[in-house]
């Protein structure tokens, strides 16, 4: 849209306008005509919400040059109008399915082409009733390697957790194995600080058969939970971590 453009092309922008399919420089310029045109501004209001029905239009056969686009939209177009109405909606949608499919391809690039990273657990992490045969997973080879540990098990819920830590540069790394925990249950690994300030490392969900349950009829629910996270706070500056449930129930407490 030109700066010469008459009033009569500018009453035809409502339309566009409404859609939000005008760039900057054209919205700018609507606007000032905006605020001194009644009947544009009446228009605006009419066709407020109305891009979805323009969008479904786009999509009928015959439909451009109907003049019952504008009857039905309460307005009375100028010759023209409803065709490019229609028109701005077509390309806008065609624009718009370029780039999903650009944004699904590169999606699908990056899932194929990448490692595939897990921080899952060992002992089955899923809500099939079948047994996992899982023996290894990231968690529990980093937990496996690591020198740094501590663990305790609470007297009153009897639930063991050791917590393995290694230092970063962003702050430290932590793994956990938590044994005798049943659920069906949501929980968080908290590291609490000396100076009282507390950081959520990680969390996860324990499933109704639980983990590291001793007599448990599954290898599923015999084997301990291995998950991994991390606290931007320095080893020397942890106190203590906590394993809690969602609801605020402490279930263990390790001290470092």
């Amino acid at each position: 849209m030109q700066s010469s453009q008459g009033q009569g092309d500018l009453h035809e922008t409502v339309g566009a306008y409404a859609l939000g399919i005008l760039d900057d420089a054209e919205a700018t310029q609507f606007e000032a005509h905006l605020a001194t045109c009644e009947w544009c501004a009446q228009q605006l209001d009419e066709l407020a919400g109305m891009e979805p029905m323009l969008a479904a239009l786009a999509d009928l056969p015959g439909t451009r040059g109907t003049p019952a686009i504008g009857e039905s939209l309460g307005v009375r177009p100028s010759t023209g109008l409803s065709d490019r109405l229609v028109g701005e909606v077509v390309e806008r949608r065609v624009r718009a399915k370029r780039s999903r499919r650009a944004f699904f391809g590169l999606a699908a690039s990056l899932i194929i082409g990448a490692p595939i990273a897990a921080i899952a657990v060992t002992g089955g992490d899923s809500d099939s009733k079948q047994p996992q045969t899982l023996s290894s997973s990231p968690a529990k080879d980093a937990f496996t390697h690591m020198t740094d540990k501590v663990e305790s098990t609470d007297p009153s819920t009897k639930v063991s957790a050791t917590v393995g830590v290694e230092s970063k540069a962003w702050g430290t790394h932590a793994v956990l194995e938590l044994k005798n925990v049943k659920g069906p249950e949501k929980c968080s690994l908290i590291a609490v600080g000396k100076n009282g300030e507390r950081e959520t490392a990680t969390t996860w969900a324990v499933p109704k058969w639980g983990y590291g349950i001793k007599n448990a009829t599954t290898e599923q629910a015999k084997n301990p939970l291995y998950v991994h996270g991390g606290v931007a706070m320095n080893p020397a500056d942890i106190d203590h971590w906590e394993i809690a449930t969602f609801g605020g129930k402490k279930l263990v407490e390790v001290d470092v």
